[in-house]
């Protein structure tokens, strides 16, 4: 049911080493600790993983890690003292000093959020043996944000909530979603707006609740607002207007010499509705999801090789999707 809907879900752990204060108020000094610390830990790991220090990383590279989801806009603001652990293939990351001393991320494609988790777990387990994190018995594991005491973990799914969006539901989900612990939010998370129709769902709660809890239950939530969604996607369908717009914005695509981040993301939304409704064939979804991903100003750019004017990304972006559909 979910899976014309949920394009990738993602666990995220955040811990802190018992012996150190949070990052607000560590100094330069051992900022480098954790760093170095964190690093040793990191190696024992059967993972393999590629580390490096913020401070190290072009501007460009590093908000093109912010579009991948690697990061967060937050850590990417403000290099000094921090630095990321990362698997070759990006699923598995750990941004290290950033609001916590490690936020441990699994991303995994589609509605996998028990396979998130028990990487999440199985990393944490193995480090915690190494690094020793701040922990209470009545609080659970101390955060530098208190809405993030207790378990540590916000778990999260991207929806492709086109359908939704366009009846301007989304709002009225949203405060009702609020009442009962979860939190809709945009394609980058708190304050972002929802690019190409895609929203952030995630939990809310992180104390008194198990982890395993917190997974259902946002599990539950995800089944109940896709299957929302596919109800609406399928009265919109009905209609010869919106299949029109969803073959119009594939000839655009197709035709386009210079094309706009806004609008690309726009076309290839209703690309993605009408892949899965059947109307468009010999395309598929993970090939729509990747455009999304690659057509971002600083993806764009670290795939040039080269800074771009405005136009020349444009253009650079309406060559790569005309390549790339057909």
């Amino acid at each position: 049911m979910s899976e014309p809907v949920v394009i990738s879900s993602r666990v995220r752990l955040a811990r802190n080493l018992a012996d150190y204060p949070f990052p607000c108020r560590m100094t330069d000094a051992q900022r480098a600790e954790v760093v170095e610390k964190v690093r040793l830990a990191v190696k024992n790991l059967p993972d393999e993983f590629m580390f490096v220090l913020m401070e190290d990383i072009s501007e460009l590279d590093t908000v093109a890690m912010v579009e991948r989801h690697l990061i967060s806009p937050d850590f990417a603001d403000s290099t000094k003292g921090r630095a990321l652990a990362v698997t070759k293939d990006e699923s598995i990351s750990i941004m290290i000093n950033e609001e916590d001393h490690l936020r441990i991320q699994v991303i995994k494609p589609g509605l996998s959020l028990k396979e998130a988790y028990d990487i999440a777990d199985r990393i944490d387990t193995e480090l915690q043996r190494e690094l020793h994190f701040a922990f209470d018995n009545k609080l659970g594991y101390l955060t530098q944000c208190p809405t993030n005491l207790g378990t540590g973990m916000r778990a999260s799914v991207m929806m492709h909530l086109c359908a939704l969006g366009e009846s301007h539901a989304v709002s009225r989900i949203a405060g009702n979603l609020g009442k009962l612990g979860f939190v809709i939010r945009g394609t980058y998370g708190e304050g972002s707006d929802a690019s190409s129709a895609l929203y952030q769902l995630s939990n809310q709660v992180t104390l008194g609740i198990s982890e395993k809890s917190a997974i259902e239950n946002l599990m539950n939530i995800c089944n109940q607002l896709a299957e929302s969604e596919l109800n609406t996607r399928a009265r919109l369908m009905e209609s010869m207007e919106y299949q029109d717009k969803i073959s119009r914005s594939m000839g655009i695509l197709l035709t386009a010499r210079l094309i706009s981040h806004a609008e690309a993301v726009k076309l290839l939304s209703n690309v993605r509705l009408g892949i899965t409704e059947g109307l468009i064939e010999d395309v598929s979804i993970e090939t729509i999801d990747s455009l999304m991903l690659s057509i971002q100003p600083a993806s764009l750019m670290r795939a040039q090789g080269k800074k771009l004017t405005p136009s020349e990304r444009d253009k650079a972006r309406a060559q790569l999707i005309r390549e790339t559909l057909r």
